[in-house]
C-alpha cells in the first residue's frame, strides 16, 4: 500500500467518523509516517483549510515509554479545528473524543532558524493561555504506536483557548497547577513540568522541527504545548473545565 493510499484512508475514517485498522504494519518509518502527514496537510490547504498553528504531542515521559519513543511529536492546528470558549460540539460517536488540557502560546514573532535558542522562543511568545484539546484518533480503539499517531496528524480533533491571556513574565509555567473538571468531578490533574519538565523546552524543539521541515512558526500562530495531566476519555453530554494556575481557565461541552 502506497503512502498516498494511506493517507486517503486516513481521510476517509475523519470524513465518515469510522475508525480504520492500525497502519503501523504497512510503513517502515518515521519518516514515512510524516510524509503521510505531510500528504494531508496539503490536501486540507488545496481543499480551502488555513493553517493556524501546531500540536506538540507525547511531552510526557511516560506515555513516550508506553509508545516506545523517546520524542516528542507534532500535528497540524487548520482554522476550523478551533472552537469558542465553553462552546458546544456537536457529539460524533465514532470521533474516539478524549480531553486534554495544556498550556498554548500565541506567537508575536516568527521563529525561523532549526537552531532555534531558548531566548529567542521566550521572546517569540506574545501570549500564554489555558486550553483545551480534543483529540480523537482514527485509529480504531486507540490502538496506536508512534507512527499511527504520526500519521494521523498527532491524533488532533479541535482545541479551545481560554479567554484570558497572560505574559511570560505575568505567571509560573513550570509549578502552575492544573485541574480538569466534568462537573464537580476533578478528572484530571498536574502542572507544567509534566509537559517535557517545561511547556518553554517543547515550543523549542518544535521551532527547530519546524524550521528544519519548512514550515517555521509565524506570527500569529496558535502552539498546544502539550498535555499537562491525563487525558481523559469524553462521553455525550459531559463538559470539561480547565483551570491553570495563574493562566485562568477554559471549558468545552459535548452535544447530547
Amino acid at each position: 500500500m502506497t503512502l498516498d493510499t494511506i493517507a486517503t484512508s486516513l481521510r476517509t475514517a475523519e470524513a465518515n467518523s469510522t475508525p480504520i485498522a492500525p497502519i503501523r504494519d504497512q510503513i517502515t518509518s518515521a519518516a514515512d509516517a510524516y510524509a503521510i502527514q505531510d500528504i494531508n496537510t496539503e490536501a486540507r490547504l488545496a481543499a480551502g483549510g488555513r493553517l493556524v498553528g501546531r500540536k506538540i504531542g507525547l511531552t510526557n515521559p511516560a506515555v513516550q515509554a508506553q509508545l516506545g519513543v523517546d520524542q516528542p511529536d507534532y500535528g497540524m492546528l487548520f482554522a476550523d479545528m478551533d472552537l469558542p470558549h465553553n462552546g458546544e460540539l456537536t457529539w460524533n460517536e465514532g470521533a474516539q473524543w478524549k480531553a486534554e488540557a495544556e498550556l498554548a502560546f500565541v506567537m508575536g514573532r516568527e521563529l525561523t532558524n532549526p537552531d532555534c535558542t531558548m531566548a529567542e522562543a521566550m521572546r517569540a511568545v506574545e501570549y500564554v493561555v489555558p486550553a483545551i484539546e480534543i483529540v480523537g484518533s482514527r485509529i480504531a480503539n486507540w490502538d496506536i504506536r508512534f507512527v499511527d499517531t504520526v500519521a494521523d496528524n498527532a491524533s488532533s480533533a479541535f482545541f479551545t483557548l481560554g479567554a484570558s491571556a497572560r505574559k511570560l513574565t505575568d505567571a509560573n509555567l513550570l509549578d502552575c497547577r492544573m485541574e480538569m473538571r466534568s462537573g464537580a468531578e476533578v478528572v484530571s490533574q498536574g502542572s507544567g513540568r509534566a509537559c517535557l519538565g517545561s511547556p518553554l523546552n517543547a515550543l523549542v524543539w518544535l521551532a527547530r522541527v519546524m524550521a528544519d521541515v519548512g514550515r517555521p512558526l509565524g506570527e500569529g500562530d496558535v502552539v498546544l504545548s502539550g498535555a499537562l495531566g491525563p487525558m481523559v476519555a469524553a462521553e455525550r453530554g459531559a463538559g470539561f473545565v480547565a483551570s491553570i494556575e495563574g493562566f485562568g481557565e477554559t471549558a468545552i461541552r459535548f452535544g447530547e
